[in-house]
């Protein structure tokens, strides 16, 4: 069976090809295209200066073409606000973690102004009550205060070289601290009024009824034991120095009655008083001396006076 190949000749196909040709080529030029786009901008130009009606035109035009910007706008809009968005997180992270540093620096300064402040109300009371008492006085300050169970006795830094003695009356804005115990160079030992083994004499403001004020071995209270049960006292009486025994001089404020109870089948009344001084807070204390003479406050070495013996 025999097959025959006809081969087409290549100058066939060109009709095909001008046919392709001509119909992607139907159309005005681009030239022809420039040309009718220029004359239309001249146009709406020259109609938009000389005449109102191109603003209705154009205001028509709008809602065609303002979207078409703002779609176009709108990506670079939005990558913008990511980068303005992450950029204000950043900084108002920085700028927190800043306020709260500065925040914790200012706090500890308060912290540390509000101790200055009440020191400094503590020292003017007792700057003040140091004029109303009309004796020379020394404050000190408190260094230690005493561990053993039932004494109570604190440590403050002047000694015998400031002119501190045995027995010297020790107060604090609000009344009787104590006395000194034992005086070194630079420091002393002061017995509070509330240790068991100090008694001090007092009497009753309001009548003047004398007595003896024993320490209880607790801070906020003193007893009374050496009164009978119908004596002239009741609660709220104020206690202060009587002045007997030469060691507190007379008039200083040492307790308040709080309790007083009379037992028939004993002939003494048990009473308890509250400390007017704030024992368990004070952080300077008033050295006092009633002697005329001055005592010197600073002293050489050389020249440290002895100390005093406690009258007994």
């Amino acid at each position: 069976m025999a097959v025959s190949l006809k081969k087409t000749p290549l100058h066939e196909s060109k009709p095909e090809a001008s046919a392709i040709k001509l119909l992607f080529a139907t159309g005005p030029s681009i030239n022809t295209r420039l040309l009718v786009a220029v004359i239309a901008a001249t146009v709406l130009l020259v109609a938009e200066h000389r005449g109102p009606q191109s603003g209705l035109l154009r205001t028509s035009l709008s809602f065609f073409t303002d979207p078409l910007k703002y779609l176009v706008d709108l990506p670079s809009g939005l990558a913008k606000q990511a980068v303005d968005f992450f950029d204000s997180y950043a900084s108002l992270k920085r700028e927190n973690k800043q306020l709260r540093e500065e925040q914790l620096v200012r706090q500890t300064q308060l912290l540390k102004l509000e101790a200055l402040e009440k020191e400094n109300i503590r020292l003017r009371a007792l700057l003040e009550n140091s004029f109303k008492l009309g004796e020379q006085v020394l404050v000190a300050e408190l260094l230690a205060v005493g561990r053993v169970p039932y004494e109570h006795i604190v440590v403050v830094n002047k000694g015998t070289r400031f002119g501190v003695h045995l027995r010297q009356p020790v107060l604090d804005a609000n009344g009787v601290v104590g006395q000194v115990f034992r005086t070194l160079p630079m420091t002393s030992e002061v017995m509070l009024i509330t240790d068991q083994n100090h008694a001090i004499p007092v009497q009753v403001n309001r009548n003047g009824l004398l007595t003896i004020a024993v320490g209880s071995g607790q801070f906020n209270s003193l007893v009374l034991p050496y009164l009978p049960s119908n004596a002239d006292i009741r609660p709220g009486d104020l206690l202060i120095t009587s002045g007997l025994g030469g060691t507190f001089p007379q008039g200083y404020p040492v307790a308040v009655v709080d309790d007083f109870n009379s037992q028939p089948n004993k002939p003494f009344a048990t009473i308890t008083a509250t400390p007017t001084a704030r024992l368990d807070r004070n952080r300077e204390l008033m050295m006092v001396w009633s002697k005329a003479a001055p005592v010197p406050l600073t002293a050489n070495p050389a020249d440290e006076p002895n100390p005093v013996t406690p009258n007994e």
